[in-house]
């Protein structure tokens, strides 16, 4: 089902897609491929944060919730990097870094729907040349789909007709017990290695999660009182690929969310200092620090300038590609 969702600040018309199968039921705008929504039976709230009021997307504070961030998710140092011996230089939005594609990145584009069923959406976007200071006219697709009984699918797809650089990643908030926070939530991160970071949050190489607060691989139960935060990329593997299980998450109420994906790091942020402001959240208030988990499936950090890195080069005759998976079930 498709429906208006409301008007952006350019006058530009968005639309809420519904999807559902099984026990799931997910919603998914236009304005930013953002996923809006997700409810599974039986439990009487959200499992993902987000927002009835387009505004609280189109420059508001809640931008990132949901969307599909790129074409560089994450952090590019000095908001510029070397390709081919050509310098490009992006927007700097966060200091003197690119984050998440600049202000102007896919966040805030108005993707079109190109085919959609009852249980399946397929979206599509054109980036144009030296858009944000990106090279390359860029052809990209997403498609997100519900398995029966209760996984949500993303499959995105990308090409270029010039040298240029791609990493797209869902930013979904995941909040599985509908309170204010994701306090004593259970996380499981499958990743023996994760990337430290500096104080502008560049990641500064690889690392063993051993002894130290990084190495959730057997579980741990969240706490906001914690002094470890999370705003990290955890390495699952050293290229993109097979499918293989990135995290586990479960709530206190008994709702768990298994994560799968193709990608070989997982950023996980645990929204210590983001909130949504005066807009209100699907519970009907707004959210506050630590309100959700963003695991962010995508490439390493920074690789443009860390050839080391998993790297993100994309090439005319090439095509980018990640699947990532959601499986939820109620105990």
């Amino acid at each position: 089902m498709i429906a208006p969702f409301g008007t952006t600040k350019a006058g530009r018309p968005v639309d809420l897609i519904t999807l559902s199968a099984g026990d799931l039921t997910a919603k998914i705008l236009t304005f930013g491929g953002i996923l809006n929504d997700l409810r599974l039976k039986d439990v009487p709230y959200g499992l993902t944060l987000g927002s009835p009021d387009l505004a609280a997307y189109d420059g508001g504070p809640m931008g990132y919730f949901g969307a599909l961030v790129g074409p560089v998710a994450n952090r590019i140092s000095g908001a510029s990097a070397t390709l081919d011996g050509q310098v490009f230089t992006f927007d700097a939005n966060e200091g003197g870094t690119t984050l998440h594609g600049g202000a102007n990145g896919m966040h805030t584009e108005i993707w079109q729907i190109a085919d959609h069923t009852d249980r399946s959406v397929t979206l599509t976007l054109t980036l144009p040349d030296g858009k944000g200071g990106f090279p390359g006219t860029r052809q990209i697709t997403a498609q997100f789909e519900i398995d029966a009984p209760a996984t949500l699918r993303l499959h995105l797809s990308a090409t270029t007709n010039a040298p240029t650089f791609m990493n797209i990643a869902n930013h979904s908030y995941w909040s599985l017990d509908g309170r204010a926070t994701t306090e004593g939530h259970w996380l499981k991160l499958n990743a023996d290695r994760y990337t430290p970071v500096d104080a502008r949050l560049i990641p500064t190489g690889v690392c063993d999660v051993a002894g130290t607060g990084f190495d959730l691989r057997e579980g741990r139960v969240l706490r906001p009182s914690d002094t470890e935060r999370y705003d990290h990329n955890f390495c699952l593997s050293d290229q993109p690929g097979e499918m293989k299980q990135a995290t586990v998450l479960k709530g206190e109420t008994g709702v768990n969310l298994v994560m799968e994906t193709t990608e070989p790091g997982l950023q996980v942020f645990d929204a210590a200092p983001i909130g949504s402001g005066d807009f209100p959240g699907h519970r009907g208030v707004p959210e506050v620090g630590f309100c959700g988990l963003a695991l962010e499936a995508q490439r390493w950090p920074d690789a443009p300038n860390q050839p080391a890195f998993p790297s993100v080069i994309l090439r005319p005759g090439e095509t980018y590609t990640q699947e990532t998976l959601w499986r939820f079930s109620k105990e």
